[in-house]
């Protein structure tokens, strides 16, 4: 199942998408101010482009596990992402993946990379979960 992943942000958005067969991640780009016409149409339009059978968006809860301002704001977010696409849209435990991206040297923006890390953690879940 190829998944497409974000990392949420008002300012930047990384994406990544796996294979199609779902088990291989890679960092895709970032998306400008997602929130706004222009920024929306740029994500829906990839998300056209990909063709993605499921789209993860990573929840930043903190270190305990709460839900602060900007897990609300992304909970928005992918609620609106859930009225403009007809794939299903989950939210999935993205805490420490910046982190990792800032430790991965590569040319690839930060962003796109941190949805990379979301990405392969999720599709590692996933796979545990179907099998």
């Amino acid at each position: 199942m190829k998944v497409l992943a974000l990392d949420y942000g008002s300012a930047r958005t990384g994406v990544a998408v796996s294979d199609p067969s779902g088990l291989i991640a890679r960092p895709l780009t970032v998306v400008e101010q997602v929130r706004t016409k222009p920024g929306t149409e740029r994500l829906l339009a990839l998300i056209a482009e990909e063709q993605p059978e499921q789209i993860v968006v990573g929840l930043p809860l903190t270190l305990r596990g709460e839900h602060g301002k900007q897990a609300r704001e992304t909970e928005a977010f992918a609620k609106s992402l859930r009225d403009s696409v007809a794939v299903p849209v989950e939210l999935y435990d993205e805490r420490l993946t910046t982190v990792l991206a800032a430790r991965t040297a590569s040319d690839t923006p930060e962003d796109a990379r941190a949805a990379a890390h979301l990405l392969e953690s999720f599709l590692t879940w996933l796979n545990r979960h179907e099998n």
